[in-house]
């Protein structure tokens, strides 16, 4: 019988596992927690029961994962947080703008738990809901206000998600931007895409058809964005000035090397990298595509991956047959995501046996309200 992962949680030895099966991913991740604390995860896990569902991210620690009901992106996550209602606690391992979108679409008896409050994200960090009407009054003032539909990505907070809302616009994922960004073209002229530049640029111009002129990006730190009048009027999509820490890292010469390194291989990569990475790669496409490429592939195909270090690991372990490394070898994992460790999980199930409920994320009322009408916007999209 194979020797399960938990198995090896539990003996603290996750290179042994990867090495078992062969796995010659590139890179480096924390060394997992004590695992000792293992077998009190497995009993907590059993006391609390179906009155708790945990979510996990793809990029979270595999000592995580082992604990997640459900694993998947942040569409797949949002979708199984709206459609469970029975669950009393939803503890989402992932970061702040998730805890905070699964409040927003969770009943109201539900909790959602974050383990640790210290896990955001930069990128939303990027759009601050100042900042973002700040922009509004300008296409306001220009007229532009009712030909726009602002679009978000998920990974943004409550209040970036509720002026999207309350401005007729919707949220999208990595999984249904295209999806959304044509929504928003047949209900207006113009797309105000945040906070994700580059996903926004690969989209409009990969997916739409666009023309790399046709997108301006709007800098929150220059008057006006850095535009003048007539960029801002011309353009069909207006992208905010801010980026994924880890999938803006990746480089054209990373492509480059690895086609040279290993002759044959494919590139695959997320849309949240540089426009000039994602038209340099063989595939493109969300951590769900990317794992079903991954598994369709034949064996011995070889494959570099642009995307969060833990999802390349957990692939190649789950791989073995086929030669998958890391796009580039300096960058690090996700540190706000990996946030989220075996200790802080284990320290919100076991508080929740002893009736503690803690690290709670709750999304005030009206922020909630108009978040909820994007979100729903989003979940209704084909």
């Amino acid at each position: 019988m194979a020797t399960s992962f938990i198995d090896f949680l539990k003996a603290g030895t996750v290179a042994d596992f990867e090495s078992e099966r062969g796995v010659s991913c590139d890179g480096q991740l924390p060394s997992p927690s004590d695992p000792d604390l293992v077998d009190r995860a497995i009993a907590a896990r059993k006391i609390l029961g179906e009155k708790v569902m945990i979510l996990g991210h793809h990029y979270q620690r595999d000592e995580v994962i082992a604990f997640a009901d459900i694993t998947g992106d942040s569409f797949k996550l949002a979708k199984a947080a709206a459609e469970n209602q029975s669950a009393e606690f939803i503890i989402f391992c992932g970061v702040h703008f998730m805890a905070e979108s699964a409040d927003i679409l969770t009943a109201p008896h539900q909790k959602v738990i974050l383990p640790d409050l210290a896990a955001g994200c930069s990128m939303a960090d990027m759009a601050t809901a100042s900042q973002v009407n700040d922009a509004w009054k300008v296409f306001e003032e220009l007229g532009l206000d009712k030909k726009t539909i602002p679009v978000t990505y998920m990974n943004s907070s409550a209040a970036i998600k509720s002026f999207t809302g309350e401005n007729g616009g919707t949220v999208c994922t990595s999984s249904n931007a295209e999806r959304a960004m044509r929504w928003a073209l047949e209900q207006g002229e113009k797309v105000f895409f945040l906070p994700d530049q580059h996903l926004g640029r690969n989209t409009a111009v990969s997916k739409l058809g666009l023309d790399l002129t046709d997108c301006v990006l709007w800098n929150p730190w220059r008057p006006r964005g850095g535009l003048t009048d007539s960029e801002i009027i011309n353009a069909k999509v207006i992208l905010w000035r801010g980026h994924c820490s880890v999938h803006g890292r990746f480089s054209l010469q990373n492509v480059d090397d690895m086609r040279k390194n290993f002759p044959g291989i494919s590139i695959l990569v997320h849309p949240e990298c540089q426009y000039e990475v994602v038209s340099a790669s063989d595939f493109v496409g969300s951590t769900e595509m990317i794992i079903k490429t991954i598994e369709a592939a034949p064996p011995g195909s070889k494959w570099a991956i642009g995307t969060e270090l833990n999802l390349v690991k957990r692939l190649a372990t789950a791989h073995p047959d086929k030669d998958i490394h890391f796009l580039d070898k300096t960058i690090c994992y996700c540190s706000t995501m990996n946030r989220i460790d075996l200790p802080h999980l284990l320290w919100a199930m076991e508080s929740l046996v002893k009736n503690q409920i803690v690290n709670v994320i709750s999304v005030e009322p009206v922020t909630a309200g108009y978040a909820k009408l994007a979100l729903d916007r989003m979940l209704a999209l084909p």
